[in-house]
Formats: structure tokens, C-alpha cells, sequence
């Protein structure tokens, strides 16, 4: 049996105290945050886009059939020929009043290192923790650092290491670079488009494999251990218990967050690492 105990006052922590008193809970964000992904996924469904609930928050989908009781943010993932169907869905159905989203491919400001897509919700506001790699896309005023979530992009790749290895380190050489640059200031236009069509050859040149993972503009993962997974352990899909709606999660959930997360996935992380690690400052 595995002990799920936890501080059950956390999702009752608070990010901010306003000037006012009033105060913005963990569960507030969680709150959002799940609003936000009916959406998201009312939108995928109508267009017939697979996704599928990533990192913590397919762990979140698994262990506690909703949000990890001290997240403070949400996660989905995407095959790459999805994500292009994904973004014109996007153009066409998206709620402009409420969202606006964030990518390379609508501003060349956008940080590659960071996930494909951030889905921003309008009217909020939120600092993240991660300083060197910050978003600076500011095309729309105060609502381009709204609360979000992240969209990582999937791809096809090879489970053998001598194939995988020579293009993944090419980015990865890629990526301290630009991040020095950017973080002075410049805007390494040219070094991003190489490290994406990096990327996309490479899942180009496996699209017949039975392996998927993270597409290789991910590097920060040791790259002689890549996140890589069959097919088959992703796809087709399930939609499971998730707070007071289902959402998709990886057809073997189990083998998804042993490599995603760690083979003792199921096994709670001591109380005192029980906190939320992405906000700085929140505006709901």
C-alpha cells in the first residue's frame, strides 16, 4: 500500500496577500487553472486534436484523480503534427475576449527553452520563479503574463543512441548560447530557427518509429537519458477523473510517469517539499 497523506492544508496556502486583506489561495490558481483546461479540451474535442495531461499534472490525473494538492501549474503535450492542427484551431476557435497564446511561430520574441505554447488567461497576472528564462512577448500589454498552461510539443524520434545522441547535443550545445544572448538583450532569431528545424528534422526522419517523446527543443533532461516512450504507451489516449471533470491522459499511465516522472511515481515526497515552486507574485 502506498501512503497518500499530505499536508492537507496546503491547497489552502497562501501566494498573496493583497492590499486589501484579501488573500489568493493555492486552490484559487488550481481553480483557474481547471477552468482554463474544460476549455482547452472542449476546443480539442471539437477539432479531433489528441493531447494528453504531462508531467505533474498526468501525476495529479493518476495519484490523486485531480491536481497534486501543492500544484501550481498545468501541463499538456501534443504530437507535433497535432500541435500544427492545434494552432489554426486556435486562430478560429479560441475565446480572444478571455485567452491569448504565446509561441514562437505568432512572435520570434518567444522563448524556445521554455514549453511550445503558454495559453494565457486574460485579466490576471503571474511572475514565475524562473528567472534566465524569462518570456518576453509583450505584443498585448499587461495580459501577456497572465496565468497559463504549458504545451509541449511530442515528436517521433529513435530509441537507438547513436542516432539520438548527435542531434540532441547539437541543441543542447545551442542552448546556453541562447540564453546568454537573450539574456542581454539580443534576440537570437537565427539560433532559435536552428535549434527548432533541429527538431523537426529529426522527427521527420523517424516518423516511421514506434518511439515518441519530448521534441528535442526539451533540454533539460540528462540527453544520454532522453524522455523517450512506444508509442502504444501513449496513444490512444483515456479519459480518466480529473476534480469534478475527466481529462486525457497516456493510454499506460504507469509506464508514461515512470519515465516522465520516476519509477516511485506513487510514492508522496516528504511533507516539508509539499509547496508550490512556480509563482512569485499572482494577480487573479
Amino acid at each position: 500500500k502506498v501512503d497518500l497523506s499530505y499536508n492537507k492544508a496546503m491547497q489552502e496556502y497562501i501566494l498573496k496577500t493583497n492590499k486589501d486583506g484579501s488573500v489568493i489561495t493555492l486552490r484559487d490558481v488550481q481553480l483557474k487553472l481547471l477552468a482554463m483546461a474544460k476549455d482547452l479540451d472542449k476546443l480539442c474535442r471539437k477539432n479531433n486534436i489528441p493531447y494528453f495531461l504531462s508531467g505533474g499534472s498526468a501525476l495529479g490525473a493518476v495519484r490523486h484523480q485531480g491536481f497534486i494538492p501543492w500544484d501550481d501549474d498545468f501541463d499538456i503535450a501534443m504530437l507535433r503534427e497535432d500541435y500544427l492542427r492545434f494552432q489554426k484551431a486556435l486562430d478560429k476557435d479560441l475565446d480572444k475576449s478571455k485567452y491569448l497564446y504565446q509561441c514562437f511561430e505568432k512572435d520570434d520574441r518567444y522563448n524556445v527553452l521554455i514549453p511550445a505554447m503558454k495559453i494565457r488567461l486574460r485579466g490576471t497576472y503571474v511572475k514565475e520563479a524562473n528567472v534566465l528564462l524569462r518570456n518576453k512577448c509583450d505584443y498585448d500589454g499587461k495580459d501577456s503574463d497572465g496565468l497559463f498552461i504549458d504545451v509541449f510539443v511530442f515528436d517521433y524520434c529513435s530509441n537507438n543512441y547513436l542516432v539520438d545522441l548527435p542531434f540532441r547535443l547539437f541543441n543542447y550545445s545551442l542552448m546556453p548560447l541562447m540564453i546568454g544572448l537573450d539574456n542581454v538583450g539580443v534576440n537570437p532569431v537565427p539560433l532559435k530557427k536552428a535549434f527548432l528545424n533541429d527538431a523537426k528534422l529529426y522527427g521527420k526522419l523517424n516518423k516511421k518509429s514506434k518511439y515518441i517523446g519530448f521534441d528535442l527543443t526539451w533540454t533539460f533532461k540528462n540527453p544520454t537519458k532522453p524522455f523517450i516512450f512506444k508509442y502504444e504507451d501513449i496513444y490512444p489516449t483515456q479519459y480518466v477523473k480529473f476534480e469534478d471533470t475527466a481529462l486525457p491522459i497516456a493510454h499506460d499511465p504507469n509506464a508514461y510517469l515512470t519515465v516522465a516522472i520516476a519509477p516511485s511515481w506513487r510514492k508522496l515526497p516528504p511533507i516539508k517539499e509539499q509547496a508550490p515552486k512556480h509563482i512569485v507574485d499572482i494577480r487573479l
